[in-house]
């Protein structure tokens, strides 16, 4: 629980310009009938307005915290904080001793095929990298057995790899694979075809399910995706089918700041429902 300090700067003239065009900025944020937002929030709010206008693009150098404290009124804590908030939720990077700037956009995957992120990482002119974390023979836990149509206990193939993006990790892959399906999966060489191309490459896919739920990582999932454990992410559970059989069950881990998922499509008339 974070406590909000309020705070009235001492010692300038409180009919300054940029206090009176600062406080008339924060105050066009709220409406008048309701409570007045936290300082830092007016803060955030502020800092996202000059970006969502287009007045700073990605990469340019925002304002420093001396600035806003001058511009808006309020203490450098307060700026902090709505920095340090802002750079969590992924809409700032702040680079100590040089300032703060606005972040990227984040790239996004799509949600209506197998999108393989080696190739989506290569097309932005970015390094791509796949660290390989685990893989193995195991016996299917209760949620995996079901997953995949099995037997509890049945006999699985379970791989776990890191993507990441000119060093960064962006997508945790925490695979299990049928091996009545894909009985030569462990000794493939996924240093060149990692294992979503190799399935999609000796198993032809009739049926595919995606489920995205937002969570916070394990702190296992954390370490590898070197973030905080309070971290929101984006979670996408994929199930695949051949012939009616499962072949494969797999959960992509995606930081919520370095990533995102969305698609576009046209639907059919079927579709076409208000």
């Amino acid at each position: 629980m974070s406590t909000t300090v309020r705070h009235k700067p001492l010692g300038k003239p409180a009919a300054s310009a940029a206090g009176a065009a600062a406080n008339g900025t924060l105050r066009s944020a709220r409406g008048t009938d309701h409570a007045p937002a936290a300082r830092y929030e007016q803060v955030k709010q502020h800092i996202r307005q000059i970006i969502d206008s287009g007045e700073r693009q990605a990469g340019d150098r925002l304002p420093s915290e001396l600035d806003l404290v001058a511009t808006l009124g309020v203490s450098r804590m307060t700026v902090n904080r709505a920095l340090r908030e802002l750079a969590d939720a992924g809409f700032v990077t702040r680079v100590s001793g040089v300032g703060t700037f606005v972040a990227p956009n984040k790239p996004l995957s799509t949600l209506l095929m197998i999108a393989h992120i080696g190739d989506e990482i290569r097309s932005r002119g970015h390094a791509y990298r796949c660290d390989m974390v685990l893989l193995q023979r195991e016996s299917a836990s209760v949620t995996v057995s079901n997953a995949l149509g099995l037997p509890p206990g049945a006999s699985v193939f379970h791989v776990i790899c890191v993507h990441r993006e000119n060093g960064l990790p962006v997508q945790l892959e925490d695979r299990y694979v049928n091996p009545a399906i894909a009985p030569d999966f462990l000794q493939h060489d996924f240093s060149a075809l990692k294992p979503s191309e190799y399935l999609l490459t000796v198993v032809p896919m009739h049926d595919l399910e995606h489920v995205v739920d937002a969570a916070r990582p394990t702190p296992a999932e954390a370490d590898l995706l070197e973030i905080h454990a309070e971290e929101p992410c984006l979670t996408l559970t994929r199930r695949t089918w051949t012939n009616g059989v499962a072949v494969t069950f797999a959960r992509f881990v995606h930081p919520g700041s370095r990533y995102r998922l969305g698609c576009r499509f046209s639907p059919n008339t079927s579709q076409r429902q208000g």
